[in-house]
């Protein structure tokens, strides 16, 4: 019998793939003249060694400019001053989204930190005088918690909706409990080659992971049991040709980072979870159960891959249970039980 809110599972039988790709239909902003400096710029980034990653993050807050300014009538950087981009900057902030709610903090300092960046480069090619953009302020980003935070019986249940009576419930199975035990980012579980798992000493190699950086993580045994019967029995059935990818799709292609987060935002479904996140869920599971079994926060930093210390304390605000321990042993305000079996106030 289902759980409270958990959904019947149905799985679609997977259709042939069609042959040939589909047209991609005619950007609107490929003719207006801020477009070429802005693919130059891109072919710039890309010869320093940003990622197509960044760059494709980088496209999404670029095309937002130049659609405004051509609504604008500004076709060149030349005409392009700090009060023009502190127009812009106001027009983030009054900006609503269909349903109404305005862009969040951190989605106007993606939108404008990019121009800083393409500013810049514009006055060292010589393409402009100077750089408007070098005095203008960007938004200050909060420090947000993560909204939600899966407990290890949430976890659980979503782990066993991935049934391993079928070839893509096995696979499916396994890259729930690597995503789980290694807290990957979706992009670098997707990236993993079958190379980059060394099931014998228990690790798995994230290459060029966030910002291009390598590094090693470990996985437990449990992760690496399902790995094992995936690689075993499933990845062979699933080959369609000669690839390197750890993770297929049923019809034999690597998986991509929207593929998987698709089938986590399903099994969290099926498990009757309906929170906001997908395969991030995992990954601040996976930190927070951690901090709460003991680990040292320098560890998960290590493992996370975070540049920066402070982007890791995050957990240590959202793993608590030794706090309300300590608060429940020590504080005053707390109930007693009396002789006659009803709870009393300590005061």
């Amino acid at each position: 019998m289902p759980r409270k809110g958990q959904k019947i599972k149905q799985r679609k039988i997977a259709t042939a793939k069609p042959k040939g790709g589909s047209r991609r239909p005619a950007d609107a902003l490929d003719g207006h003249p801020l477009s070429r400096y802005m693919h130059s710029h891109f072919d710039w980034l890309l010869t320093h060694g940003y990622s197509q990653d960044t760059v494709r993050a980088r496209r999404i807050a670029f095309k937002r400019f130049i659609a405004w300014a051509a609504e604008r009538g500004i076709a060149s950087p030349t005409e392009i001053t700090l009060p023009i981009l502190e127009r812009y900057q106001r027009h983030l902030f009054l900006y609503r989204k269909p349903d109404g709610s305005p862009l969040t903090l951190g989605t106007q300092h993606g939108c404008l930190a990019p121009l800083k960046t393409f500013f810049k480069w514009l006055t060292r090619e010589h393409h402009i005088l100077y750089n408007p953009a070098s005095e203008l302020q960007l938004p200050k980003q909060p420090k947000r918690l993560p909204r939600t935070i899966l407990s290890v019986q949430d976890v659980e249940a979503v782990l066993n909706e991935a049934a391993p009576q079928s070839p893509q419930g096995l696979r499916d199975r396994a890259m729930l409990e690597v995503l789980y035990s290694t807290g990957l980012r979706r992009m670098e579980l997707a990236a993993l080659k079958v190379y980059d798992v060394d099931l014998r000493r228990k690790l798995v190699f994230v290459r060029e992971g966030k910002g291009r950086k390598d590094r090693v993580v470990p996985v437990g045994e449990r992760a690496l049991a399902w790995l094992d019967r995936y690689l075993t029995e499933v990845r062979p059935q699933f080959l369609a040709g000669e690839t390197e990818a750890l993770f297929l799709t049923d019809y034999g292609e690597p998986i991509t980072p929207d593929y998987l987060a698709a089938k986590v935002k399903r099994y969290l479904a099926f498990a009757g979870i309906d929170r906001p996140g997908a395969t991030h869920l995992f990954r601040h599971a996976c930190a927070t159960h951690m901090l709460e079994n003991g680990a040292d926060i320098r560890y998960i930093q290590a493992m996370l891959g975070h540049e920066q210390l402070a982007t890791t304390e995050i957990y240590t605000h959202v793993s608590i249970d030794k706090l309300q321990q300590i608060h429940a042993a020590t504080h005053p305000g707390k109930l007693r039980k009396s002789g006659d079996g009803s709870g009393e106030s300590g005061e």
